[in-house]
């Protein structure tokens, strides 16, 4: 659990730049910057199979579950 803003900032950052690297996807904190309580996520996948994408997005929340600092209220997925 984050205690301060820059205690946020290095556990969002941290997180952002491993799932960039590990799955090629586009991530960026979109909401709640300034406040080190709560942070919103969001990412993009591409693929040409809807399959690979929920495959993906997948992995990526079970990443999230993964960091111990982070208490995962909502995920909302959209597939086009």
């Amino acid at each position: 659990m984050a205690h301060s803003l820059k205690d946020k900032r290095s556990v969002i950052s941290g997180l952002i730049r491993r799932l960039r690297q590990r799955f090629n996807v586009s991530v960026s904190e979109v909401a709640h910057n300034d406040a080190w309580q709560q942070a919103e996520i969001a990412v993009a996948c591409v693929s040409n199979s809807g399959r690979v994408v929920e495959s993906t997005l997948q992995k990526i929340v079970e990443c999230f579950d993964a960091v111990p600092e982070l208490a995962v209220v909502r995920v909302d997925r959209e597939i086009d």
